[in-house]
């Protein structure tokens, strides 16, 4: 079982910055690819972006691309998400995931493509 656990959530201006991060457990952390979802009040579970487990290939939804940056460590077993120019819309629980995959430049951006998944961390953007 894998374990995931985000940090780094809070309250921003719009047009501010906050870097997410997702420390895991698992040993195999670079066998997994990892991604970033978001849910909103109201709203279905959707996707933000992607990482393969090479950290070669990055996916982005259109409504964070240019703005969102997803990295990863290998080394310390982490996944970052940094959000720059943040927008209102962009308030919402952010969750970490986590897919076991034996492909080097795997990017999943389906929900139900990821195994593991983190608890969630607010993002609360105000105008």
């Amino acid at each position: 079982q894998v374990q995931l656990v985000e940090s780094g959530g809070g309250l921003v201006q719009a047009g501010g910055s906050l870097r997410l991060s997702c420390a895991t457990s698992t040993r195999t952390f670079s066998s997994h690819a990892m991604g970033w979802f978001r849910q909103a009040p109201g709203k279905e579970r959707e996707f933000v972006a992607t990482i393969s487990p090479s950290g070669g290939s990055t996916y982005y939804a259109d409504s964070v691309k240019g703005r969102f940056t997803i990295s990863r460590d290998n080394a310390k077993n982490t996944v970052y998400l940094q959000m720059n120019s943040l927008k209102p819309e962009d308030t919402a629980v952010y969750y970490c995931a986590a897919a076991n995959t034996g492909r080097w430049l795997y990017t999943p951006r389906g929900s139900d493509e990821y195994h593991y998944w983190g608890q969630g961390t607010q993002i609360t953007v105000s105008s």
